[in-house]
């Protein structure tokens, strides 16, 4: 028998043999022994069976069946709205189908993680997260009420039988928990999901949204279920916390069923793919750059076929035309009609439109974008930011990067302008317009107005068109434009938030985790975006697959420590975090030449050598760059000045009355000349300057 359990914030399916320990009949699935079909599951661990579901006239999917194995690795890919979320309720058993069943094997326990929407209070972080192992308490009590019928039971009753296999099969869940070590494994999860070790005793009701559901899944991945329901697992995380998770999920036991928009994670950790497109489902094997490369090769394939068949029936339906009208062929028609009537017709399916949507190129800023000296940010005790050195330059194109709490949102804040430094200097440079996304911006629009009237209230003349487009790109498509505000989801007005600041002709985009409620499709438009974009842009987000493209250099934000630059994209971040860390043990682990002698660097330096030799650098390069950076403004100047008066010389000269006042109109010819020569001398000083300040920066 199986019965439904939840605990905690997961819900559970369990089995067992005896009726007594039934819970919950109403909800109970179909059994291997009640299918039809029995040597087809053999070694399953679930099994999906021709399971429906339709919303009114429209339908997510129809008849879809497949079937969950030890240890495999799915994704549901597709468009929000395809029905993934819905697929994973069903098998949850939150949710049921319009038709077909959902089969699980015995002893199969099913784990689920929402988006969102978790909550916990009462408790200390660890209390609460030791709550996992309840159905282990309750394991050890059933155990004992076996053994306690098994002393009167008749040995000889097939009763006996019954209570012998599920006494086997609760000692057997038992003998995988270890109840003494449960206490380090709480601890390592919950550091893994980012929780020092001062947050275990903190009540849980302190915690934020997004840390809500870090509590919850700690308890989900300790439960250990049999299959793993994940619905948008990292949307809360930072990077060094996915990093955690998906080594993690490697070696997990039990069978894991994923729905992300982190590309790099579902290539990484996935070898199945069930692929949501246009009300139907197919399935691939293999991670989701395979589906992507396979589904286009069957695409090319059914094209080939249908064309194939277009030139049969072309030809068939000449043939019928042709010989209609003799009785002698009539036989021949008739066949040929039949035929053609039982033909089942290849379909090509119409493929969405690519969405192409460009930045309103903005107006070109000066070198420098923004400039912080000796930047501070505290919160009472907690010092957020403390003496920070930071130039942002015009082209620089930055992921911020860091664990939850050290400062990235903060910082991206204080760069908008939306939040004042406890001290030091912040230097916005020549001409720069700053346009910010942040999560909170959702709830700053206007819920009476509809989601196209959002946009045409902050949209330029000059992007006007392309307002359809940018919200199909965002997942308003149809009528979807005409929703009120009030009646969208919270991912939905982040969503229309982005796309409204997106429209803004901006030099400095500063974006705070702007994937997070974006399908894949969505994330690679506005990745496409942002590499035909002039201006500079900073991005925080942990998304790296989205980050990579389109970043030259990483913001590490370390707790306690001043922020680290690194050059190249997340990728290489990871790379030279991960050599740096090597390095680093492999330091501490060579042993000093005497007794309490300086730790020794690899190159024969002490630390402190060492620091002074860096120190020495930085004030060498900078020695350098002062004096560079100093002409190089004068310059920007000298063309600003130059663009100005070659303006206004232009508008005198197009004016046909102008050239009648004769020795004037002949000065401002002769000096719009002499302009135009000039402002050429100064791009080239400008651009060579540029390169060298440029080679001076990356230098070690």
């Amino acid at each position: 028998m199986y019965w439904w359990d939840t605990i905690g914030d997961a819900t559970f399916v369990h089995v067992g043999v005896n009726r007594q320990y039934k819970r919950n009949s109403s909800h109970i699935e179909s059994t291997v022994e009640g299918c039809q079909n029995c040597a087809t599951f053999a070694a399953f661990m679930l099994a999906v069976d021709k399971v429906s579901i339709e919303y009114g006239a429209r339908t997510l999917f129809r008849d879809l069946s497949f079937t969950i194995r030890a240890k495999e690795r799915w994704s549901l890919a597709g468009p929000n709205g395809a029905g993934k979320s819905t697929l994973m309720k069903i098998i949850a058993g939150i949710e049921s189908a319009d038709t077909g069943r959902i089969i699980k094997a015995k002893q199969t326990t099913v784990g689920y993680l929402p988006q969102e929407g978790v909550k916990h209070k009462g408790s200390s972080v660890f209390e609460e997260t030791a709550k996992a192992f309840d159905d282990v308490k309750q394991l050890q009590a059933q155990l004992q009420e076996v053994e306690s019928e098994l002393e009167t039971a008749d040995p000889e009753s097939e009763e006996y039988g019954d209570l012998l296999e599920v006494f086997g099969d609760i000692q057997l869940r038992l003998d995988h928990h270890d109840v003494s070590k449960m206490k380090p494994r709480i601890e390592t999860v919950l550091n893994g999901l980012g929780f020092s070790q001062d947050d275990l005793e903190r009540e849980t009701s302190e915690f934020s949204g997004g840390w809500q559901m870090r509590i919850a899944m700690a308890k989900l991945l300790l439960q250990e279920p049999s299959v793993l329901l994940l619905d948008e697992p990292t949307n809360h995380l930072d990077i060094e916390t996915v990093q955690w998770l998906e080594q993690w999920l490697r070696q997990y036991g039990g069978a894991i069923i994923l729905i992300s928009h982190d590309r790099s994670m579902l290539d990484n950790l996935t070898n199945r793919t069930l692929a949501f497109e246009n009300g139907r489902v197919e399935q691939y094997s293999g991670n989701y750059s395979f589906y992507l490369s396979e589904r286009d090769a069957r695409r090319e394939q059914v094209e080939r076929a249908y064309r194939n068949q277009q030139k049969e029936i072309e030809t068939a339906e000449k043939l019928i035309n042709r010989f209609r009208a003799k009785a002698s062929k009539a036989k021949m028609v008739q066949s040929r009609i039949k035929q053609l009537e039982k033909m089942e017709r290849i379909e090509i399916e119409e493929e969405g439109s690519s969405i192409d949507f460009r930045f309103p190129q903005p107006e070109r800023s000066g070198q420098t974008v923004v400039k912080f000296e000796n930047l501070c940010k505290y919160y009472g005790d907690n010092h957020v930011i403390d003496g920070f050195d930071f130039e942002i330059e015009r082209g620089d194109k930055i992921a911020i990067v860091g664990v939850n709490g050290a400062g990235k949102s903060t910082f991206s804040r204080i760069l908008a302008g939306t939040e004042e430094p406890t001290s030091g200097d912040r230097e916005l440079g020549h001409k720069v317009s700053i346009a910010y996304f942040s999560q909170t911006h959702a709830d700053e629009l206007d819920p009476k107005k509809t989601v196209l009237g959002t946009m045409e209230g902050s949209v330029t003349s000059a992007a006007a068109g392309n307002l359809r487009t940018l919200l199909g790109a965002f997942l308003f498509r149809g009528d979807d434009v005409f929703k009120s505000v009030s009646v969208l989801s919270g991912g939905e007005r982040g969503r229309l938030a982005l796309a409204r600041m997106l429209l803004q002709p901006a030099n400095f985009l500063i974006l705070d985790e702007p994937t997070n409620h974006l399908d894949l499709q969505s994330q690679e438009v506005l990745q496409k975006a942002l590499l035909d974009y002039t201006g500079a842009y900073v991005i925080v987000s942990h998304n790296r697959s989205f980050l990579d493209p389109i970043v030259t250099k990483v913001l590490e934000f370390i707790p306690n420590r001043p922020p680290k630059v690194y050059y190249g994209n997340v990728s290489d971040y990871i790379e030279k975090k991960q050599a740096d860390l090597e390095a680093e043990k492999s330091r501490a682990a060579q042993p000093s030449s005497k007794a309490g002698a300086p730790q020794k660097e690899s190159d024969g330096l002490s630390r402190k050598e060492q620091r002074r030799l860096e120190a020495k650098a930085r004030e060498e390069k900078a020695a350098k760059l002062k004096p560079l950076k100093k002409e190089f403004e004068k310059v920007e100047q000298s063309i600003s000045n130059l663009e100005q008066e070659k303006a206004e010389l232009t508008r005198k000269l197009v004016d046909p009355e102008f050239f009648k006042k004769g020795e004037e109109a002949a000065e401002a010819t002769k000096r719009f000349s002499e302009v135009e020569s000039e402002l050429e001398g100064c791009y080239s000083r400008w651009s060579e300057m540029s390169d060298e300040i440029e080679r001076i920066e990356s230098e070690a």
